[in-house]
């Protein structure tokens, strides 16, 4: 089509005024089409001329970013959000190319991973101006995640339940045997003493502590028999947080609730739910031990209802934030590493979603998406009689 263009406009001379007009209509034509289909691509497409200014940007684009378009206008003046802008700036001033950039942006309190290509519009071996292919990563790189924790939960259930068995059932064994030397010594010792005692106390605590490492393990693989039944988050939100209040308070940590009087219900097994929440509490707890800040928010948004738990304590780094979920890992000392794998677990078996975002030293935010309670809708039949029954 365009060297059928560039043929006509060699010829133009020769053209009249009515093929002239049929030659506009055509190229008009041709123009809204290419437009349509920019327009229908489910990923941003900006087009800058050689001096910078932007001179198209399709709707995806100005969707994700907010834009002030016209003439001679170049890109960093047009976009508003300031990292953003900073970042084209600088690759195009420096002519750079760059291939599957991610990038981090809010919208509508959603967060958003892009994935930015730019490269250079080359016309008769001249430089003419840049291209910028703008993807919207968020949902794909959430799948691998899912994807990734799901094989990694898989791959443990078959060892998982013979294994704990395994362990348990000796614990089980030692625990009793135990109980039996310390009546067997309280016998045959007269007085008291206090070293055989301390030695028995620990002895016994490492088995409770061995036995509920075990009990966390079967839980965090085996499958699990829910109690939905419809109820207020709200509610259990503000239950489960006066519960740990004063704990909370002894740790210098003050809870924010911001929950939102209007959300619809939803379907929710209450005692695995509080349990999931709970840990996340104490997850917060755990990343502040010199105190701050915990802020509970609810918010429904589209048919899920939103619920974001943000601290301000020491943050996850970029290389283990991937890795929260997954069984076993932990940055604490003391910690079993299957405290969020529980919440991952829950979270799933109740249809919903749960993703982190963490920057080090100054936070984390985990945020969780549960489905709205659909309400069944019965449709509307339409007899031959053009009677209407319900």
């Amino acid at each position: 089509m365009v060297n059928f263009y560039r043929r006509a406009l060699n010829k133009i001379d020769k053209l009249d005024a009515v093929q002239r007009k049929e030659l506009l209509v055509s190229a008009v034509g041709e123009i809204n089409l290419l437009e349509t289909v920019l327009d229908s691509m489910d990923v941003g497409v900006l087009v800058c001329d050689a001096k910078n200014n932007l001179v198209m940007a399709n709707k995806f684009a100005q969707r994700l970013f907010p834009m002030n378009l016209g003439e001679g206008v170049q890109l960093w003046e047009a976009l508003k959000d300031e990292e953003i802008v900073g970042f084209f700036k600088n690759i195009l001033l420096n002519r750079e190319k760059v291939n599957d950039y991610e990038i981090n942006i809010e919208q509508q309190d959603r967060k958003k991973l892009l994935s930015i290509n730019v490269v250079p519009l080359v016309q008769e071996k001249r430089i003419t101006g840049t291209l910028i292919y703008i993807e919207d990563i968020t949902e794909k790189r959430r799948g691998e995640a899912r994807l990734r924790r799901a094989e990694n939960l898989a791959s443990l259930t078959t060892l998982a339940a013979g294994v704990a068995h395994e362990i348990k059932n000796p614990l089980g064994s030692i625990s009793i045997h135990l109980q039996l030397l310390q009546k067997a010594f309280a016998k045959k010792i007269k007085t008291h003493d206090s070293k055989i005692e301390k030695y028995f106390n620990v002895l016994k605590e490492e088995v409770n502590r061995l036995n509920l490492i075990v009990v966390d393990f079967l839980f965090a693989v085996r499958p699990m028999t829910l109690d939905l039944r419809e109820g207020d988050i709200n509610k259990l939100i503000s239950q489960m947080i006066e519960f740990v209040r004063y704990e909370l308070e002894q740790a210098k940590i003050m809870c924010l609730l911001e929950l939102d009087e209007k959300l619809p219900g939803i379907l929710f097994d209450e005692r695995y739910m509080k349990q999931a929440l709970l840990n996340l509490v104490k997850n917060a707890q755990a990343a502040m031990p010199k105190g701050g800040i915990l802020t509970i928010a609810t918010k429904q948004v589209d048919n899920d209802i939103r619920i974001l738990f943000s601290d301000t304590g020491v943050g996850i780094s970029e290389e283990n934030l991937s890795k929260i979920f997954e069984p076993y890992f932990t940055t604490r000392e003391s910690g079993t590493g299957l405290g969020l794998t529980q919440v991952f677990k829950i979270i799933r078996e109740h249809k919903g979603e749960i993703s982190v975002s963490s920057k080090e030293g100054e936070g984390t935010d985990f945020e969780i998406l549960l489905p709205v309670l659909q309400k069944v809708v019965r449709m509307i039949e339409y007899n031959d009689k053009n009677e209407v029954k319900k």
